[in-house]
Order: C-alpha cells, then structure tokens, then sequence
C-alpha cells in the first residue's frame, strides 16, 4: 500500500498533482527536489528555458527539473491548496485546508511568476475557469433576456 498522499494525473493545464487520499489542513505533502545552484547559474538556465526552478532564497535556487521531483507537477493557482514553507534550507510543501481525494493540489506560484508568465495569456487555474464561465453565462443569460424583452414588445 503507497503511504503518498498524490498521484500524477492529466490537468486542465498539463500534468497536476492529485490527491488519492484525504490530506488534512497543515499536513506535509510533499518536498520541492532537485540539485542546488546558484542564484546566476538558475537564471542563466531560465534564460535558455529551462523550467521548475524554485528560488530558496536570494543566493540559491533548486532546479526541479528531474521527474522524480513530483512536487514540480503542482500547478498555479489563484486560490491555492498548499503552500511552500523553506525548513532547513529545504522548500515543504503543507496543506492550507483539508484536500479532498481527487482534488488538484495547487499553490499560487507568486506574484512574480503571474506577472511574467500569466498575466498575459489569462490565468487557467480552475477558481479563474470557473469565474470566467460564471461571467459568460451572466453576459449569456443577460443577452437572452434582453432579447426576450425585445419580442415580447414586438
């Protein structure tokens, strides 16, 4: 029996991070891994695309690249369900509130992050898809409305 807490799984973003089980608030989920570089080197490598580097603090970053760094597979949210605390110079990942089995574990990536890389495509977390579909259906439901007010003076 698998004593994680996550499984891989398809998202509506690419690949998330799953839960397959019950994760209490404050419960530790998973660690951030990956080869420790320098601050430069991680920005050097980020202007030749590569990806998943998690700054620890103002020196040192981890490259999360490798695979078997599951906590790479969380996906940004605006209204996230976990969230990186560093603890002896490792980056943890902890529940903010409890995590139901099958739903998408998700931090929000930073302000940073959004501004850079988000901002101008649109956000696709799920709490933003479901606001925008909210907004379409109002923008739909006020159309149709006034159209009905339209025939019936006719």
């Amino acid at each position: 029996m698998s004593s994680r807490f996550f499984r891989v799984g398809r998202s509506a973003t690419g690949l998330g991070l799953f839960a397959t089980k019950v994760i209490k608030r404050a419960a530790y989920i998973a660690t951030y891994r990956g080869r420790r570089l320098s601050t430069e080197e991680a920005e050097r490598r980020e202007r030749r695309g590569a990806k998943y580097m998690f700054e620890l603090n103002s020196r040192w970053t981890i490259d999360g690249s490798p695979r078997w760094n599951v906590a790479r597979y969380m996906n940004h949210s605006c209204w996230p369900n976990a969230k990186p605390v560093v603890r002896k110079g490792k980056i943890i990942f902890v529940a903010l509130r409890t995590i139901s089995p099958g739903e998408e574990i998700t931090y929000n990536y930073g302000k940073e992050y959004y501004d850079y890389f988000i901002r101008n495509g649109g956000c696709r977390c799920a709490g933003c898809r479901m606001r925008a579909a909210a907004r379409r259906d109002k923008k739909d439901g006020d159309a149709r409305v006034k159209t009905r007010s339209r025939l019936s003076r006719d």
